[in-house]
């Protein structure tokens, strides 16, 4: 079992940069892989970037603008946002996932607002 708590949500300007954090609980040695999701209203949920190992993926909506990254000690994964713009508002979400032999799971956390607007 992995319980996720997103923070780091509000209001920011265009342009500007916000810094999201994902603490981690319980089972953290199953999970596999990391990710950030996003969710506008209206819209579906969508991947914002996955890390895997040394390996991370971008959307592109997102990619050169946002980066995944990993305080293994306080097990805590960031998004960090930079040049933010109108259409990155949305609700962001932390996910993991585990998966093995003929099993897989997905945790999520409460999600958390970032709101673009001058």
């Amino acid at each position: 079992q992995v319980q996720l708590a997103e923070s780091g949500g509000g209001l920011v300007q265009p342009g500007g940069s916000l810094r999201l954090s994902c603490a981690a609980s319980g089972s953290i040695f199953s999970i596999n892989v990391w990710g950030w999701y996003r969710q506008a209203p209206g819209k579906q949920r969508e991947l914002v970037g996955i890390t895997s190992g040394g390996s991370t993926n971008y959307a592109d909506s997102v990619k050169g603008r946002f980066t995944i990254s990993r305080d293994n000690a306080k097990n805590t994964v960031y998004l960090q946002m930079n040049s933010l713009n109108a259409e990155d508002t949305a609700v962001y979400y932390c996910n993991a996932h585990s998966s093995g032999l003929g099993y897989a799971y997905d945790y999520w956390g409460q999600g958390t607002q970032v709101t673009v607007s001058s």
